[in-house]
């Protein structure tokens, strides 16, 4: 079961009548740049062009431009087909009048190609590794004692790194959709979160009246002066 999200002024049992035979789970955004800030994480992201060509084109030239993870599908009627071509940037194209089969089975593709290989399944950052593969954390070299949602919560963070996420966002991306629980939960779970990461617990920031990101640190003024002293001693001891 995939998650999908439709980009389409109209809901998506309209953009695409199959969606409402299967068992993915989808959400509909209006199709405007601004409806993209706050968008919620998904495999798979289905462009509403059965109207206006070249919004959807301008749309989907933007996705590609910030870099979406997600594979991209545009739903056409047939009479559009003629207009496509490459500088779209999608991954596949759908009628809007395929069977669930078909549609079904273009999800499966395309999510399938874009699953990340045993190489991808590593997060490092900032003495942090994640092992996606065996659900292990680690600070530098010590194993994290977490939780669940505590290692899904670093994973999330530390996936997108200076960016933040308000506490609705990761209540949807860590916690899913049908969390029914107020956001009293994200900071209850960043709290703990940091005081397992211990010397590290800035890794998490706070930004005050959004939400939280991970920040990428940088080594500190005085790390900084030693790595230049122990530098320079190697110099100096080659020069004699």
């Amino acid at each position: 079961m995939a998650s999908i999200l439709v980009l389409s002024p109209d809901d998506a049992a309209q953009v695409l009548p199959s969606l409402s035979l299967l068992n993915h789970r989808v959400r509909t955004i209006p199709a405007e740049p601004a409806a993209l800030v706050n968008a919620p994480h998904s495999d798979v992201v289905m462009v509403d062009a059965r109207g206006d060509l070249v919004q959807a084109k301008a749309l989907c030239r933007i996705l590609t431009t910030t870099g979406i993870s997600a594979a991209l599908i545009i739903v056409v009627t047939e009479a559009a087909m003629p207009a496509l071509n490459s500088e779209w940037g999608f991954d596949d194209i759908v009628l809007t009048s395929a069977g669930p089969g078909e549609v079904d089975a273009r999800v499966r593709l395309v999510t399938t190609k874009s699953q990340p290989g045993p190489e991808d399944q590593m997060i490092s950052a900032s003495g942090v590794t994640i092992d996606e593969a065996s659900y292990q954390a680690k600070v530098n070299g010590k194993t994290l004692d977490l939780t669940y949602k505590e290692f899904e919560l670093l994973r999330f963070l530390a996936g997108h790194p200076q960016r933040v996420f308000t506490r609705e966002q990761l209540l949807s991306e860590v916690w899913g959709y049908d969390y029914f629980g107020g956001t009293r939960t994200v900071d209850v779970h960043v709290r703990r979160l940091r005081a397992k990461l211990g010397d590290m617990e800035s890794l998490i920031g706070t930004v005050r009246n959004v939400g939280y990101r991970f920040t990428v640190a940088e080594a500190s003024d005085e790390v900084k002066e030693k790595q230049q002293s122990a530098s320079d001693a190697t110099t100096s001891t080659s020069g004699a």
